[in-house]
C-alpha cells in the first residue's frame, strides 16, 4: 500500500530560501507549496489542507509570531515549525507557547528539519493537518 505524500506549506519572504528548501523537500517526496508572507499563507490555508507549515519568523507585513497567533485563531491544531536567522530566547519561548512544534535556526540543517518532520508525522498526538 502506497502512502499519500504529506503536504507542506513553506512561508518565507526570502525567495532563494523558499526555492532551495522547496526543492529539497520535494526531492524527499513531499508536496510543497510556497508563499512569501503570513497573509498569503492564511489565504492558501483557506483553500488547501496541509500537514505541516514551515514558516520564517522575520517577514514584512505579518511576522511569523503574528502569523502563528492568527493561525491558532483560524486553524487551531496546525503543525508548525518556526525558523529564523535572528532567533532569541524571547521569540523562542513565545513561539513554543503559541503552539509551534519546534523552532530552528537558519540556515536550515536539512537533517535536523527531516528529523523534526519525522516526529510530527509519526507521533500519535499529532493530527498531521489543518482542520
Amino acid at each position: 500500500m502506497q502512502k499519500t505524500p504529506k503536504h507542506i506549506l513553506l512561508v518565507d519572504d526570502e525567495e532563494n530560501a523558499r526555492i532551495a528548501l522547496s526543492r529539497i523537500l520535494s526531492r524527499e517526496g513531499y508536496i510543497v507549496d510556497t508563499v512569501s508572507n503570513g497573509y498569503e499563507a492564511l489565504n492558501h490555508l483557506r483553500e488547501h489542507d496541509v500537514n505541516l507549515i514551515v514558516t520564517d519568523i522575520n517577514m514584512p507585513e505579518m511576522d511569523g509570531i503574528s502569523f502563528l497567533r492568527e493561525l491558532n485563531r483560524c486553524f487551531p491544531g496546525s503543525n508548525v515549525i518556526m525558523m529564523t536567522a535572528y532567533g532569541g530566547v524571547e521569540s523562542y519561548i513565545e513561539a513554543i507557547n503559541l503552539g509551534a512544534f519546534e523552532y530552528i535556526n537558519k540556515p536550515v540543517k536539512v537533517e535536523e528539519l527531516k528529523s523534526i518532520m519525522n516526529k510530527i508525522f509519526h507521533e500519535p498526538d499529532n493530527t498531521g493537518g489543518t482542520p
